[in-house]
């Protein structure tokens, strides 16, 4: 049997479109509440009114005037008029970010105000971006002053300065953040002897610009000495006198006193006989030379052969240290000579502007240090004669450091002076330090540089400036307290240590000094240090990973000539 499909009744709406507005067939609904489209996806109640007319385009310009039959939302006797005001008046409060348009034209026209905005954010980014990086130069520069040792050139690997042999045995160690706490006082030392002889200053070298610069000269003849403590007649003469119980020079204290500030690996040979005490540098010792960049960020290359090399760049050094130390004089045979000749000279040797004065210091009661310091030059004033250490200061290439000397000497003299400070904190901390114990009354730091970057045999002297070596001490941060607070402290451990020989060694990568006991005839000329394989190294760990490298300090020759030629070589 097929069923029947009743419609039912479908009320007549004489006065236009839907069910009629009260209608019996509709029970449930309530009376004056029309069918309207509650939501807009839903099509209730009237399907379309093609009698309408769509007057108001302004209100959606987007929307096509066909589809506005069905559209009763503006109709306000339908009794959508309220929901519109209702819906015009609704804001969506959502977290989410706006799509990113499209890119083009219309975009282009529409976002014009916020392209600025954007820009201004990028600008302080970078902004801050500068402030950190200028802040952490500015610290790194300050603890170089003050004897901080940051990690620097992290990328660089510093090679010990001497083999770390298997039968050496390790006593101590300490590590240089102890030395920064010490303070001791010493009276004002006495000299004992003054030997060698003098001359003097030329101060046409005061008024030396770039602009008139003057060709760095060779001096072939003239002999320099670098002798160590044991090898000096002179010291051997007053420790046989009982003058004093620990002895010295001026170069090697100088290291001691500026080691926080050092990072290059190097040594100091330390005996012990019977109640005194000396402090020796090895043959070939590093000591000898001068180092340059040795605190800089910029790391130097590794290649030994390479002109730029630390190697080479500190025999180069040098060379002009010493030749420097000799031009500035006049040369015109008139010397201030002393109660005794050079000590290591000659009869009728030709040698260089020096003079010694051992002096000496009272550590304690009953012990007494003498060291030989240096000066190389005097000058009159006021009828006075002022002793003078003269040092230079070279320029190799201005892609290093930054700065270009025969740009900024004349205008910014501090600027240059202050990024020496920064790239050789230890050399001219080691400079003022022997100064003081020498009591120069002037230090003359001279600047000379290369006539071309890639040519190091012929240089130029750019300014010499001088300083009074207490006031440039203050000025870079060194503290005689401390200096001779380090001395104390060495002297007294070493003082406790029993007769024989050690070897006081910086750690190439840390901040640190370690001290061995050595057989008695290391470093003679019979003692033979062979490179050892990594698997047989010793302790520490650091020194093992280098120890087996060849040693990367040579000595420095007495012989200016010599010396040409090792930079020919």
């Amino acid at each position: 049997m097929v069923g029947v499909f009743e419609v039912g009744a479908v009320p007549f709406n004489a006065d236009g479109w839907g069910p009629p507005e009260s209608s019996p067939h509709l029970p449930n609904h309530p009376t004056n509440v029309p069918f309207a489209p509650f939501s807009r996806s839903d099509k209730l109640g009237r399907i379309a009114d093609w009698t309408r007319t769509y007057n108001n385009p302004s209100r959606n310009p987007h929307r096509n005037p066909s589809d506005s039959v069905f559209d009763f939302t503006g109709d306000e006797s339908f009794g959508a008029g309220i929901a519109a005001d209702e819906d015009s008046s609704f804001r969506l409060v959502d977290g989410k970010p706006p799509p990113r348009p499209k890119f083009g034209p219309k975009w282009r026209f529409q976002q014009q105000r916020q392209l600025p905005q954007r820009r201004d954010e990028e600008v302080e980014a970078r902004k801050r971006e500068l402030e950190k990086e200028r802040a952490r130069r500015d610290r790194l520069y300050n603890m170089n002053r003050s004897g901080g040792n940051a990690q620097r050139r992290e990328a660089a690997v510093f090679k010990s300065s001497v083999d770390i042999q298997p039968e050496w045995n390790m006593l101590d160690q300490i590590p240089f953040s102890t030395f920064s706490k010490l303070s001791f006082s010493v009276p004002e030392p006495e000299d004992l002897l003054l030997c060698g002889g003098l001359e003097f200053y030329d101060r046409s070298y005061d008024r030396v610009t770039p602009k008139n610069e003057r060709r760095l000269e060779r001096f072939k003849n003239r002999n320099f000495f670098k002798v160590t403590t044991t090898d000096d007649p002179v010291i051997r003469r007053l420790a046989n006198e009982d003058k004093a119980t620990v002895f010295a020079t001026d170069s090697i204290l100088s290291t001691l006193m500026c080691a926080p500030r050092s990072v290059y690996s190097w040594d100091i040979v330390i005996q012990r006989v019977g109640n005194k005490l000396f402090f020796d540098k090895r043959d070939g010792s590093q000591l000898d030379l001068l180092s340059v960049h040795e605190t800089s960020q910029e790391p130097l290359p590794e290649a030994k052969e390479d002109i730029n090399s630390a190697y080479s760049l500190s025999v180069e050094a040098a060379y002009i240290n010493q030749n420097f130390s000799q031009q500035v004089l006049i040369r015109d045979g008139n010397k201030v000579t002393f109660e005794e000749p050079n000590p290591f000279a000659n009869e009728g040797e030709e040698v260089a502007s020096v003079a010694y004065r051992y002096r000496r210091w009272k550590l304690d009661d009953d012990m007494y240090l003498v060291a030989r310091c240096e000066v190389q030059s005097v000058v009159e004033v006021n009828k006075q004669r002022s002793f003078l250490t003269l040092n230079a200061l070279n320029e190799f290439d201005p892609k290093y450091s930054g700065v270009d000397w025969r740009q900024k000497l004349e205008t910014q003299r501090g600027a240059v002076l202050a990024t020496e400070l920064k790239n050789n904190a230890n050399k001219l901390a080691k400079w003022t330090a022997q100064a003081l114990l020498a009591s120069a009354d002037l230090m003359k730091l001279g600047y000379v540089s290369r006539v071309h970057p890639r040519d190091h045999f012929n240089h130029v002297i750019l300014a010499v400036v001088g300083y009074k070596p207490r006031e440039f001490a203050a000025q870079i941060n060194l503290n005689t307290s401390n200096m001779w607070g380090i001395i104390k402290s060495i002297v007294d451990l070493c003082m406790k240590l029993n007769e024989g020989k050690y070897v006081l060694v910086k750690d190439p990568s840390k901040p640190q000094v370690r001290i061995y006991e050595v057989p008695a005839d290391a470093f003679e000329n019979d003692y033979v240090e062979e490179p050892l394989p990594e698997d047989e190294q010793v302790q520490p760990p650091t020194e093992e990973e280098n120890g087996g490298e060849a040693n990367t300090a040579t000595t420095a020759t007495n012989d200016v000539e010599e010396k040409e030629a090792t930079d020919e070589v």
